[in-house]
């Protein structure tokens, strides 16, 4: 995550100790003024972080700094098959199993995931998915374009997207899951694609869809938002949910919204964004 911000223009400073935050920031302040971004990554086990940490950025809010809050997560399953590809053993695992190393872990960074202005769970995207997303949301935008937006698609099945902050739900479309020649393609597919619009039903819920959007999107804009999450979903995540996105996509692209779009549940090759 941190190159990405730095091929974005960002100074980055990686594993800053707590102690060394203010120092440091009095030593940029001029640069910050200027126009100058930074990024920091923190370790969190470094000696007494997880002791001080909210009182030093409480006081150093109080002294005008506006520190915006990162924190990434992800799933059990995906955090245990992370370490055991990188063969590099979680720092609590010495003593306990890597699954009560993760409870353990999550339960310490409680308080700090509270205070976080931004919460990722990376467990379903690619290296390539996040880097893009970090850089369409924290890229230099136009004042009135100062939301970045994440489109998702998912199945119910494998659970809502945690960072979601809006949720639709289009299991009352036709499925083509149950069309034969339609059911072993996904909605990027043109096929699909042309049962899924050719429906009366769908036509008439993205004329209400494109309504809400257009409304919603700049009352969001002028209340300073900067990112929205907005996940669609249908039984698989195959099908409908994926060529509701891609219309939406499509939608937001003529009116020169920033955007990113992540097919959860479509293999790589067929998730574009």
């Amino acid at each position: 995550m941190l190159k990405a911000l730095e091929d974005i223009g960002y100074f980055c400073v990686d594993n800053l100790p707590l102690r060394l935050l203010p120092p440091f920031l009095r030593e940029q302040s001029k640069s910050y003024r200027q126009g100058r971004k930074i990024a920091l990554v923190m370790d969190v086990r470094t000696e007494g972080f997880l002791q001080n940490y909210a009182r030093v950025f409480r006081r150093l809010k109080k002294q005008g700094y506006q520190l915006h809050l990162i924190f990434l997560e992800a799933d059990e399953g995906t955090l245990i098959r992370r370490f055991s590809q990188t063969r590099r053993q979680h720092p609590l695992a010495d003593r306990e199993s890597i699954s009560h190393a993760l409870l353990e872990e999550r339960r310490s960074l409680a308080g700090l995931r509270r205070l976080a202005h931004r919460i990722i769970d990376s467990s379903f995207y690619s290296p390539h998915q996040l880097r893009e997303m970090i850089q369409v949301e924290y890229s230099e935008l136009p004042s009135r374009q100062r939301l970045a937006l994440h489109l998702i698609s998912f199945s119910y099945k494998n659970g809502i997207p945690p960072e979601a902050d809006l949720v639709l739900d289009v299991r009352f479309l036709p499925n083509p899951f149950f069309v034969e020649e339609l059911k072993s393609f996904t909605g990027n597919d043109p096929r699909v694609r042309d049962y899924v619009l050719g429906q009366e039903e769908t036509q008439v819920f993205l004329r209400h869809l494109f309504e809400f959007i257009d409304y919603l999107l700049p009352q969001f804009i002028q209340e300073g938002k900067t990112h929205l999450t907005l996940a669609i979903g249908c039984t698989g995540g195959q099908h409908r949910s994926v060529v509701i996105a891609n219309v939406l996509a499509g939608h937001l692209t003529q009116g020169n919204l920033p955007f990113t779009l992540h097919h959860r549940e479509v293999t790589p090759k067929e998730s574009y964004s």
